[in-house]
């Protein structure tokens, strides 16, 4: 043994020689951390943390006991604090009150673990400034942890939380916490004094009110306050001056909050809750909203003043008691979502709400020009032709042919000369039993700005339809269709695009050729994959539904198609984004997905 003394074999074996103490962590690893400063130790099944790891810094090295000169690389003199412990995904059940020997913590990390109580040495790791112990089952917080002033992070999510005590307000240095998932009745006041946090999350949990004093958080920019109780959000909070986006859904408000101060808010979601009025005095504070969702509400009208919201991207109002719309409304020059399904209108003929928002805000508009000439029959529900032959003033003023509801296989011949002759800009050939488009339609190619062959049983569209180059919206859903001709390039101006419920496996490589392309509707299809790279073509790309396809992956690139206002992807079959994250909204899903960029 002696003359092979410098030889591999007796370090290996002076390293194997602890594995057993230390429960599966090896003393190659624990070497590296001296090393690095960082211990990863996530995903061991651990039950119980090694001693060695508690004093990983005060042990002597086994590297150090024999000491060679031929040995240049065992440099164990040079060992590095701790400052970076990962636990997370174990089964432990405690922490000891010897993580007090690693006084130079700055991240403790044990995430994902069955632990229902923290240690109260946790208050002894004074530089310790990013702390995650979410998806445990702690049942409080130790008043010791309120003495770790250096945090800045500080994630107790999904555990059994009830009350959020006096103490945190102690943390003065904080800029993110996560409390979601939890069940948190009652909230200090003193959390106003966090006067340097960022983002917070109260979110699933059992909140009836929050505490006036959250208006004193002058530098938060995110507030979740999803699904809790609350009945009112205080006036106080209208003074988070910072604020950019604020959910409050499933909650149980009955108004709108009133924001003065919250000059830079840009997302306000407040659907699923009871909110049955909108005040002009509610809107004249959110004129840097881009993203306004009032969903599942029981509004009833929607006041004139929503034109002060010139900012507007996306405006969700489905399933409310709206029977029509403000005509000025069609004039936001930055919306590109609006969403009505599930209201009772009786102002707008189902078939105009069925065209998406591009065919919507141009029937607005066209209102607007209308109402100073306006006479008693030229209402909303006047305009639907009865013998389906284009030849009324009112179909005339708004160059529309509609050939919409009647269950025909063909279109009449007779429609076509008129049609061609008075410039028609919109075809609706919808809810009808055709098998292919009318080869008729390229007539008004010089004229026709948005078609409609939505609801039939088209199974391919012609490539002659490549000489309507004025088109700006094309609806097919709910079709045959799995492929859309590669010739349809020369639609340069195409805006809105509608293949919901059809067969496509891919989305058309011919639609990354339209540059202008601001709404793609893909849902209810078979498609398997995002191609993040030719969507990053689209740079006006503003709302794009995959909801009910069958994706297995979402790339984290998609965060980087910054351009989207609304994405939505729920109903494949991919697990992550989870459904909680994708219920957030588009801002924090894109965020979510760019924080998983590869770096």
């Amino acid at each position: 043994m002696s003359k092979h003394g410098r030889q591999a074999f007796n370090k290996r074996a002076g390293f194997q020689k602890p594995q057993e103490p230390t429960s599966g962590v090896s003393a190659a690893l624990l070497k590296q951390g001296r090393r690095s400063g960082q211990l990863n130790l996530s995903s061991r099944e651990l039950t119980t943390v090694p001693d060695a790891v508690w004093r990983i810094n005060q042990d002597v090295p086994e590297e150090a006991k024999t000491v060679s000169l031929d040995n240049t690389e065992d440099r164990w003199w040079e060992q590095t604090d701790l400052t970076k412990l990962i636990l997370a995904s174990n089964k432990l059940q405690e922490i000891s009150n010897d993580i007090r020997e690693l006084g130079a913590l700055t991240v403790l990390d044990v995430h994902d673990n069955v632990l229902t109580s923290l240690p109260g040495a946790l208050g002894d790791l004074e530089q310790l400034q990013r702390f995650n112990a979410s998806h445990n089952q702690l049942t409080c917080i130790p008043d010791s942890l309120w003495r770790v002033t250096s945090l800045t992070v500080l994630n107790l999510q999904h555990n059994q939380l009830t009350e959020l005590p006096g103490g945190i307000g102690e943390l003065r240095y904080l800029e993110e916490l996560n409390l979601s998932n939890n069940k948190l009745q009652v909230i200090s006041t003193s959390i106003g004094g966090l006067s340097r946090l960022r983002i917070l999350n109260l979110s699933e949990n059992k909140l009836t009110s929050i505490p006036y004093s959250c208006g004193m958080l002058k530098n938060v920019i995110t507030m979740d306050l999803n699904n809790n109780q609350i009945e009112q959000i205080p006036e106080e909070v209208g003074r988070m001056s910072s604020l950019q986006q604020l959910y409050l859904r499933h909650n149980r408000l009955a108004h709108l909050p009133l924001l003065p101060d919250c000059t830079s808010i840009k997302e306000l979601h407040v659907g699923n809750n009871r909110i049955s009025e909108i005040t002009a005095g509610h809107l004249e504070h959110l004129t840097s909203v881009s993203v306004l969702d009032l969903r599942d509400n029981k509004v009833k009208e929607l006041p004139e003043k929503i034109i002060l919201l010139q900012e507007l991207n996306r405006l969700d109002l489905s399933n409310n008691d709206l029977s029509t719309l403000p005509f000025k409304l069609g004039t936001l020059p930055l919306l590109k979502s609006l969403v009505l399904e599930g209201n009772p209108m009786r102002g707008i003929r189902r078939d105009i709400v069925r065209r998406g928002t591009v065919g919507l805000m141009k029937y607005l508009r066209d209102r607007i020009q209308e109402e100073p000439t306006e006479t008693p029959n030229d209402t909303g529900a006047g305009d639907e032709i009865q013998s389906g032959i284009i030849g009324s003033t009112t179909t005339l003023s708004v160059k529309t042919l509609d050939y919409s509801q009647k269950k025909a296989s063909s279109v009449p011949i007779d429609l076509w000369e008129p049609a061609q002759t008075n410039e028609v800009t919109v075809v609706n050939f919808s809810k009808n039993a055709l098998t292919e488009v009318p080869e008729n339609i390229i007539l008004l190619s010089k004229s026709v700005q948005e078609v409609n062959l939505g609801f039939n049983k088209i199974t391919m569209m012609p490539v002659e339809m490549q000489m309507m180059v004025k088109l700006t919206s094309l609806d097919l859903r709910c079709n045959a269709l799995s492929n859309l001709p590669s010739e349809f390039s020369s639609m340069s101006e195409m805006r809105e695009l509608i293949i919901s419920s059809n067969r496509f496996k891919d989305l058309p490589d011919v639609v990354y050729t339209w540059s202008k392309l601001e709404v793609i509707l893909v849902s209810e299809n078979k498609i398997t994959s995002i191609d993040v790279a030719s969507l990053r073509k689209l740079p006006k790309l503003s709302s794009l539904d995959m909801t009910n396809n069958d994706i297995g992956e979402v790339p984290p690139e998609l965060g980087l198609v910054e351009s989207l206002r609304s994405l939505q992807l729920n109903g494949n079959r991919f697990r992550n984004p989870r459904p909680a994250v994708l219920n957030k909204g588009t801002v924090s899903l894109l965020a979510y997905l760019r924080d998983r960029i590869p770096t």
